[in-house]
């Protein structure tokens, strides 16, 4: 077992993935930014009563998961209040037409994964853009390693199928 870093340590070490793992899970960069705060302020309280480090990542990982359910949660309440309003086309040097074609491709995936099952969708992210181990995905996730291979496998699946259909 290797001896505890201080929390200082490990938020410097763990800060960037984890703002990239809750962005691409929320696909919001203040709700990602706000999730990201929240789950390191859980870890803070929670760090003095962890017993081992063996996985320290997977224990990260797993609070800002459990933070940004939350999130959607609350996201999903509110949404049923409230009249979501159209994004603005952001200015750039490509044209209208590729902005708007890439925008609309980006959005179809997004649409796409936020669609799958909550553990499909957790796992796919982990494993495709956090790059974690699928020991590091089952700790996350609180399964066995082959339930976060099927979970990924699935989700991949359920996409191909999905964009399969649109063609």
């Amino acid at each position: 077992m290797m001896p505890k870093p201080d929390f200082e340590t490990l938020v410097e070490r763990h800060s960037r993935e984890l703002f990239a793992y809750l962005w691409r899970l929320l696909g919001d960069e203040a709700d990602a930014r706000d999730c990201l705060q929240e789950s390191f302020l859980r870890a803070f309280r929670a760090y003095e009563r962890l017993q081992t480090t063996d996985h320290l990542r997977a224990w990260l990982y797993k609070i800002a998961t459990n933070t940004a359910r939350s999130q959607q949660a609350r996201q999903y309440r509110a949404s049923l209040r409230t009249v979501a309003l159209a994004e603005p086309l952001a200015s750039g040097e490509k044209g209208v037409e590729l902005q708007v074609a890439e925008r609309s491709q980006l959005a179809a995936v997004r649409r796409a994964i936020m669609v799958l099952p909550e553990r499909q969708r957790a796992a796919l992210l982990l494993r495709k853009y956090q790059e974690l181990e699928y020991d590091e995905i089952a700790a996350t996730l609180g399964c066995s390693q082959s339930a976060a291979r099927a979970n990924v496998y699935q989700a991949l699946k359920k996409l191909r199928a999905m964009f399969n259909e649109e063609d």
